[in-house]
């Protein structure tokens, strides 16, 4: 290409940029986009900086220092005699020969199980409001407290937090063990505790500590999404067992054993339905026979409306089978991304360098802050006014729905958590119901979406209640309640109209 036509071009590109066409930075990118579209191909001169800004009415700095980052980058090369040229070893098919029909291959984008994860999303970017579950009021924190403890622990003095930790802050551990003691009937050391960045983090970590590929795991059937996404990506082979009133409906003799079985006996998710005694005695009797590991997800029983905490799974367990997982993004606030993982004492070493070695630890600070919010008692004292705030607005939204929808839903759960789940006592499209009230301001996930058997599927509602001002449940309520009204009627009358004409 001529150096005029070459210098026309790029002010015909640059004249089209939004914002200070004439800076430094968009002639730089005006000028790469050229070479990578191959409009500029290899070996092409462009105009001398001189001819360039005059050309462009700019300043020969802003050129000149525009041409030297191409050519530190490798896109310009400069030839005795010859000026600067396009840099000839960019000579590998490009977007630019796509354009000029040229067979282009584009690889498939994603992995296998990166697809799969993709198809699967089902986190929603709304985190407050009616009737977003799983999230708490983070206008109730104490935030001031919090930032007092912070800033203690931001300063030279403490500048040893700053570095990599390895399994996590000590004193944080030791104070998470007596926690542990008091609240959950659980007997462990500081040693077996590991302090994470969230419980997808722990779920990830027990998965490729305990599992190699294709191994089986049990889980739930509804259950948790984000852990069967986290196992699936592993590469686990995942077995949907169903539930029943008594918690998961274990196998009595199963053909084929699973390596790992994940459960939320305390308060199941998404239903809400508390592990029976006899049933917790079979799994742990299975998971010692055929040598299965435990995962016990503790996600949100500490916000409990009842006066007795359930003692957990892995304080019952004589055998260390159990590996307890906690999470403070109910407690406290969920973008903390703070987890914790207690292990079995055997377990503990090589769960600490796995953690070390897979993610780089840190965060120490928040650690220590967090060490010192536990121990002065205001976790306790925060948990115990949340307590009653979830209450009144369980207790309202309950009311709502139940005395407006009555026989066409049923709950289960209700006695811990921030949502409660409803179940369609006929057919009804609940994830069309979703999309109605997603545009009218509503938020719910259906219930179907939680089954990975379709042939246990039930469909229905998962309502949190927590993010939400008890003042404005009611209004919602109604109009959510009047959607489900109409869809019943309207399948009510499609199932006789066909017999009206018999």
């Amino acid at each position: 290409m001529d150096k005029s036509l070459c210098a026309e071009l790029i002010r015909s590109r640059l004249e089209g940029q939004a914002n200070e066409p004439g800076s430094p930075a968009n002639l730089y990118l005006v000028i790469r986009r050229l070479i990578l579209d191959r409009e500029l191909p290899p070996g092409s001169p462009l105009p001398p900086t001189r001819a360039l800004t005059s050309e462009l009415g700019l300043s020969r700095s802003t050129v000149v220092r525009a041409y030297e980052k191409l050519r530190v980058e490798g896109y310009l090369q400069s030839r005795g005699g010859s000026g600067t040229l396009v840099s000839e070893a960019l000579s590998f098919a490009g977007p630019g020969d796509a354009q000029r029909g040229r067979p282009w291959r584009q690889g498939r984008p994603l992995s296998r199980r990166g697809a799969e994860i993709a198809q699967h999303a089902t986190s929603s970017p709304i985190q407050s409001g009616a009737f977003v579950p799983g999230v708490p009021d983070v206008s109730l924190f104490p935030f001031a407290t919090w930032r007092r403890l912070l800033s203690k622990y931001i300063g030279h003095e403490h500048r040893q937090l700053a570095r990599y930790g390895h399994g996590g802050y000590g004193p944080l551990k030791a104070v998470l063990a007596e926690y542990l003691r008091a609240s959950r009937m659980m007997s462990c050391s500081p040693r077996q505790i590991l302090i994470l960045n969230g419980s997808h983090q722990a779920i990830d970590l027990c998965a490729r500590m305990l599992c190699d590929e294709k191994d089986l795991v049990w889980m739930e059937d509804p259950g948790y999404w984000g852990a069967s996404n986290v196992l699936r990506a592993t590469g686990l082979h995942i077995e949907p067992i169903p539930l029943d009133e008594q918690g998961i409906s274990l196998p009595t003799a199963p053909a084929s054993p699973p390596r790992l079985i994940f459960v939320s006996p305390s308060s199941q998710y998404p239903s809400g339905v508390v592990m029976s005694l006899s049933r917790r005695i079979k799994l742990l009797e299975l998971a010692e026979e055929h040598n299965a590991w435990v995962i016990e997800d503790d996600y949100d029983n500490e916000i409990r409306y009842h006066p007795y905490a359930i003692g957990s799974l892995f304080g019952q367990a004589r055998s260390q089978r159990v590996l307890y997982l906690g999470t403070f993004s109910k407690t406290m606030f969920p973008g903390l991304r703070l987890a914790y993982l207690v292990v079995p004492e055997h377990l503990a070493e090589a769960f600490a360098i796995g953690n070390a070695e897979l993610y780089r630890e840190g965060r120490l600070i928040e650690q220590a802050a967090l060490a010192e919010f536990i121990d002065e008692g205001h976790l306790t004292t925060h948990l115990r006014r949340v307590r009653s705030i979830y209450q009144e607005r369980r207790n309202v939204l309950r009311k709502a729905i139940e005395s407006r929808l009555g026989a066409l839903v049923s709950t289960t759960g209700g006695l811990a958590g921030l949502h409660l789940p409803y179940f369609f006592n006929q057919a009804l499209d609940d994830v069309a119901l979703s999309s109605e009230m997603l545009a009218a301001g509503i938020v719910l996930r259906p219930l179907s979406m939680y089954y990975a058997d379709s042939r246990q599927c039930r469909s229905g509602m998962i309502l949190g209640f927590a993010a939400v001002d008890a003042k404005a449940i009611d209004a919602a309520a109604d109009i959510l309640c009047t959607a489900v009204e109409r869809r019943s009627r309207r399948e009510h009358e499609s199932v006789r109209a066909p017999r009206d004409r018999q």
